[in-house]
């Protein structure tokens, strides 16, 4: 009898243990809240590389193996956190241009701020009379999407504008690429440029670019593509090639097929009925003049991404977003107070990523979504005033609606 009551006991010593290290482990994300996973239907050759590329995403650089001398962050995941938008912590400071003439502080470092520095190195300094602007890190979640827009809708996009009522002007980027990036087969040039659409300003042509920058720019890391290291013109030393790149090609192929290979955010909550009302006055008010809902992709080699329509709400241009918005400095052929259109998927599961506080705007200055709108000048003003004059019942249905993208 005794033997038997003993053996109960430990049943349930057992299970009241294991139930308590549950209670212990972090929450498994909400299928709909994971911004981190693959693409449903890749090969498994393609879900294998889409698995290095994660890793390659995840690894924290240290001096051994290639961080620095000076850096920004230790990793990509250090900025976009969960795949979703940065923090404050690891914002990007850009300087040195202030119109289409280009940067004139590439011999002093620019266009990037390195203000970290491994042992026995000095961390970047803006040179003095040099404009700046801070970058806060954008979600990367269905950024592959982003990518196969063709430049050929996005033209388009920019033509519909052309007598837009509420004085929107959105238009490309046109910019130099550098020669290690291939541009797709049907690309469209002017004078010799590329529409860009990546980043704040929409600098950057494609993934690759991106991915090859971010390595090099934010964490000193050389690959084969851009084999010196950053430039920081207060150690007195030019850019002096590695011997040999830090990560090999297949590394970087491996992070750019991961960031192409990411799902596309899901928008929850879409049959409540406050945010379908959400989502009428969101048109209504203009905000989907540039904000536009629905995208669609061209060919790709990967299945999963060819021909397929997607919700970002983003028109990848630029538009002049008024004065309070203007840093005095730009990429490209942007001028210093147009911003690309970024895209709102994702948006409200940003407070996860930003450790339960917004940081929302190119720099992260607006600490809300309502507050993020009221900044909205230039192109936008229209539909901000519009916004202003909706009904508080009017205003919560359309912040709800976008607590759901």
């Amino acid at each position: 009898m005794i033997k038997k009551f003993s053996a109960i006991s430990i049943i349930i010593s057992i299970v009241a243990i294991v139930y308590s290290c549950s209670k212990l482990e972090p929450a498994a994300p909400i299928a709909d809240e994971a911004l981190d996973a693959p693409l449903d239907g890749l090969t498994y050759t393609q879900y294998q590389i889409f698995n290095e590329g994660a890793a390659e995403f995840d690894e924290v650089y240290h001096t051994e193996t290639g961080l620095g001398p000076v850096f920004v962050a230790t990793s990509c995941a250090s900025c976009h956190t969960g795949d979703n938008r940065g923090h404050p912590f690891t914002i990007l400071t850009r300087f040195g241009q202030v119109d289409a003439t280009g940067n004139q502080f590439l011999a002093m470092g620019g266009p990037q701020l390195q203000n970290h520095a491994v042992q026995g190195h000095i961390a970047e300094q803006i040179p003095v009379n040099a404009t700046a602007s801070k970058f806060i890190a954008p979600i990367v979640s269905g950024i592959g999407f982003l990518e196969l827009v063709s430049d050929a809708d996005i033209i388009a996009m920019a033509d519909a504008n052309a007598n837009h009522p509420d004085g929107v002007r959105g238009h490309p980027n046109w910019n130099d690429i550098p020669s290690y990036v291939v541009p797709f087969q049907n690309a469209i040039t002017k004078d010799g440029k590329y529409i860009c659409r990546f980043g704040r300003k929409a600098s950057t042509y494609n993934l690759h670019q991106q991915t090859v920058q971010a390595f090099n720019q934010d964490m000193g890391v050389t690959t084969s593509f851009l084999p010196f290291d950053p430039f920081n013109y207060l150690e007195g030393i030019d850019p002096v090639p590695a011997a040999d790149p830090e990560i090999t090609d297949e590394s970087v192929n491996a992070a750019v097929f991961y960031l192409q290979a990411l799902q596309t955010p899901f928008q929850r909550d879409q049959q409540d009925g406050e945010v379908m009302a959400g989502k009428n006055i969101f048109i209504n008010t203009g905000c989907e003049a540039c904000h536009k809902q629905t995208l669609k992709t061209g060919y790709s080699p990967v299945e999963p991404l060819a021909y397929q329509e997607f919700h970002p709400y983003t028109d990848l241009l630029l538009h002049d977003m008024g004065s309070d918005l203007d840093d005095g400095y730009t990429e490209g052929s942007a001028t210093t107070a147009e911003w690309r259109t970024p895209p709102l998927w994702g948006l409200g599961l940003a407070r996860d990523a930003q450790g339960g506080d917004l940081f929302l705007m190119h720099d992260g200055r607006a600490h809300s979504i309502e507050e993020a709108i009221l900044m909205h000048g230039g192109e936008a003003q229209v539909s901000r005033n519009r916004y202003e004059l909706l009904t508080q019942a009017d205003k919560d249905a359309l912040l709800k609606f976008l607590e759901s993208l």
